[in-house]
């Protein structure tokens, strides 16, 4: 992808579709109280050569990829955008029972839609869990197969891939937030990065570089840490799936319609 022609379009329009990964969580609040994530730090990037660039982030928690092909695919693929991002179906692989077939039909009804337009699709290699969250295993036929349909449409479609999978400083704690699933806003930073040199841009960092050593904690206080996470994020977690429910349930997206990108100070 040729980012200096990217950005020398004015006017550009940018849509991020998705679930909580690509909606910010456990990034930085903005005033009205939403995360920034890792999209928001790429359009404004992209911003500050478009100073008319307008972006829209329909990616909502929780979602679903059926939910995702149903209620945003169709929006996003009738914004006439210039660059449109995907990322979805690992909510689906973490919940028992995954129809894996129903899976990769909506996520190729996903790339469908989104090839009909004349946006540059931006997709995602999820990162490698094996190595953070124990009993992980189990999901990598399911994980392995989703990275199979993004490289084949990325060879096929020429849609940039962002390889997170095989980037080890995702291995770090530092990089995840407190509920160990979403990314800290350390983590939305490197993504953002990986997209913006994905897309051809220029690099401001070494976003697979790790970070520098930290001290171990003492046992207790890390067996003390578990706990907390266990009562305070697994369990709930595993309440909803019990009982069908979402954290996006009723929520709506952070950013319906395309809208200038407004910098503020803090986020330089």
């Amino acid at each position: 992808m040729d980012f200096t022609a990217l950005s020398a379009r004015q006017g550009k329009i940018m849509v991020s579709v998705g679930d909580s990964f690509t909606e910010g969580m456990c990034d930085d609040t903005l005033p009205d109280g939403s995360f920034r994530g890792w999209a928001d730090r790429v359009a404004e990037r992209l911003a500050a050569d478009d100073p008319h660039l307008r972006y829209a982030n329909l990616a909502v928690r929780g979602k679903l990829i059926g939910q995702i092909e149903r209620d945003q695919i169709p929006l996003a693929a009738k914004m006439d955008a210039d660059l449109i991002t995907l990322a979805g179906g690992l909510n689906d692989v973490l919940r028992p029972g995954c129809d894996m077939k129903a899976v990769e039909a909506s996520v190729q009804s996903c790339f469908q839609q989104l090839a009909t337009t004349k946006a540059t699709i931006v997709l995602f290699r999820p990162t490698d869990p094996r190595r953070r969250m124990r009993g992980s295993q189990r999901l990598m036929p399911a994980v392995n197969r989703l990275i199979e349909l993004v490289d084949a449409f990325g060879e096929s479609h020429g849609a940039v891939v962002v390889d997170l999978f095989t980037a080890r400083v995702f291995d770090d704690p530092r990089m995840w937030a407190e509920d160990r699933l979403h990314f800290s806003p350390e983590g939305h930073r490197r993504v953002a990065e990986a997209v913006l040199q994905a897309l051809g841009a220029e690099p401001s960092f070494e976003w697979r570089a790790g970070l520098p050593p930290e001290r171990p904690k003492p046992w207790l206080q890390a067996r003390g840490q578990d706990l907390r996470w266990m009562r305070v994020y697994l369990l709930p977690w595993i309440g909803r799936r019990i009982t069908g429910k979402s954290s996006g349930d009723g929520r709506a997206a952070k950013r319906p319609e395309p809208l200038p990108v407004v910098v503020e100070p803090t986020q330089a």
